[in-house]
């Protein structure tokens, strides 16, 4: 059931160690992504209780789904895409590739999915965000730092007040 995005504090309190990754995954993708954001919730015992989809344009990003102490990020890597990690294969981590390895191939593409309760794996999913689809958001300071935390449930429109100068 689609649901209004839950304020940061909520999702960091079940995040728990894991917050900082998830401040720095979601906020560089704010930061140089300008995407729609839809907030899913569904029965507290179900495992997709409470997912973050981040599209634009009826396509895909990435998917957040976040549980106890950790969150899970789903990234589906079309023809196109998969064509340009093989080219890239060794810029990824081995987790990263092992993961693509190990994905069977759907008619839309490969499935990876990650565990991230740290931040060891951020660098790759952001690489792999990268290659699936270029940056296409004006990034206003000269760096993350001078726009402030970007919170979870700040609209676009807040987003591009808090960075503009």
């Amino acid at each position: 059931m689609e649901k209004a995005i839950k304020p940061y504090e909520e999702v960091k309190k079940i995040l728990g160690t894991a917050s900082p990754a998830w401040e720095r995954l979601l906020g560089h993708i704010r930061y140089y992504y300008a995407m729609d954001e839809k907030w899913v919730e569904g029965k507290p015992t179900h495992k997709t209780y409470h997912n973050l989809f981040i599209r634009r344009s009826g396509k895909s990003l990435i998917m957040f789904a976040i549980r106890e102490g950790y969150f899970q990020t789903g990234v589906v890597l079309g023809k196109d895409e998969r064509e340009k990690f093989e080219k890239h294969r060794e810029q990824f981590g081995e987790v990263i590739c092992k993961e693509y390895n190990a994905a069977q191939t759907y008619h839309d593409g490969k499935w990876l999915g990650f565990d991230v309760s740290d931040e060891a794996l951020l660098d790759d999913i952001i690489s792999l965000l990268h290659l699936k689809r270029k940056p296409n958001r004006k990034v206003f300071p000269e760096s993350l730092e001078k726009c402030g935390r970007l919170d979870l449930g700040m609209s676009h429109e807040e987003i591009t007040k808090q960075l503009i100068p």
